[in-house]
């Protein structure tokens, strides 16, 4: 059973002089992001927003660029204070914390992995990893084991005492991704970690930190405009606009059941195949053609496809667990495929 970690109630975030006086016209009068700029002189970068983030899993905030998400998940930490709003970490409200307190928390509940890497460029990368024990006041032996472990987990066993500089991009996001996983956190913050990567090893990272988490289990909140990425690695996506949730859920079904017109735009010319699983659309019954083998719920439709050898006249079972599951008929794979259209309500039925 998923336990939520951090709870997210109707948070507000205006940036302006007077931002509690403009709340109410947002809050009561509808007021939105381009009127109030217009008449106000106020942003509105968050409105009314609501979010259940769970133990273990890797909720995935996205959109646009201006949409927010990196205001969002700066408040979870502090960095930016909202003008209303709940932010309960293990039930308490964060608000709540004093300084001395806040500072606890972002040493030992949160780490953060920043799109520019934010490395020290004066110091090793091995006492960049450490940073966040030595803060804490660790000693020095603790702090170089700790370090070496993880440094050695993400690849980068024999770069300890080379400088940042002396790195390529890639792994120096991996420098930083070894200093979150130091701080020994229950709470991964990445904000766009991968976002200014090359394509190769941008989806190397994000294979990494697929495989970290399998074992690591993290609550992580990660930050992307990139779609692919986000149904790559979700187990809960978020998507925002202007400020504001306009849909959230398992992405998978984000995907088969987008919730607007602008849902539907956002996942219209994604490649389905590549991106929706098997367990998405596998039903129970006996199959009705003939049998072409197994795939895991986890495996997406194009191993499906690979395994029905591109005919529409047989069946595929669908294990999980090691256990039969469900069935594909491979007909009806066919409607998956189709995009959402809400014009003439059609959908794959699923």
């Amino acid at each position: 059973m998923n336990t939520t970690k951090i709870q997210i109630r109707n948070l507000y975030k205006i940036f302006g002089a007077n931002p509690g006086t403009v709340l109410p016209m947002v809050r009561n009068q509808g007021m939105g992001k381009s009127q109030l700029l217009e008449e106000h002189k106020h942003v509105l970068g968050l409105q009314d927003i609501s979010i259940d983030i769970q133990a273990g899993e890797i909720s995935v905030i996205m959109g646009l660029s201006g949409s927010g998400k990196s205001t969002l998940i700066r408040h979870l930490n502090r960095l930016i204070e909202p003008t209303a709003g709940e932010i309960l970490l293990d039930g308490q409200d964060v608000m709540d914390l004093d300084p001395v307190q806040l500072r606890e928390m972002r040493q030992r509940s949160m780490s953060m992995v920043f799109q520019k890497f934010a490395l020290l460029p004066h110091k090793t990368v091995l006492e960049n990893a450490e940073t966040a024990l030595r803060v804490r006041g660790d000693d020095r032996a603790t702090c170089e084991a700790a370090a070496r472990k993880w440094l050695d987990r993400v690849g980068l066993s024999g770069f300890e005492n080379r400088y940042p500089s002396q790195l390529s991009g890639g792994m120096q996001q991996r420098v930083g991704i070894a200093r979150a996983l130091t701080a020994d956190t229950d709470i991964m913050l990445l904000d766009e970690a991968f976002s200014a990567l090359d394509p190769l090893i941008r989806t190397d990272m994000q294979d990494l930190l697929l495989e970290l988490q399998t074992e690591l289990h993290k609550t992580i909140v990660f930050i992307t405009h990139d779609l692919d990425e986000a149904l790559k690695l979700a187990d809960h996506l978020v998507i925002l606009k202007d400020g504001a949730v306009v849909q959230q859920g398992p992405p998978q079904g984000i995907v088969m059941n987008p919730a607007d017109p602008y849902i539907e735009a956002f996942v219209g010319d994604i490649n389905r195949a590549r991106v929706l699983r098997a367990g998405t659309i596998a039903v129970t019954g006996e199959p009705e053609g003939r049998l072409a083998g197994e795939v895991d719920w986890q495996d997406t439709l194009e191993t499906v496809i690979k395994k029905a050898g591109g005919r529409a006249d047989v069946s595929v079972s669908v294990l999980r667990d090691g256990q039969v599951a469900g069935k594909i008929e491979m007909s009806e794979l066919m409607l998956a495929l189709v995009p959402y259209d809400s014009q003439t309500n059609n959908s794959s039925g699923f």
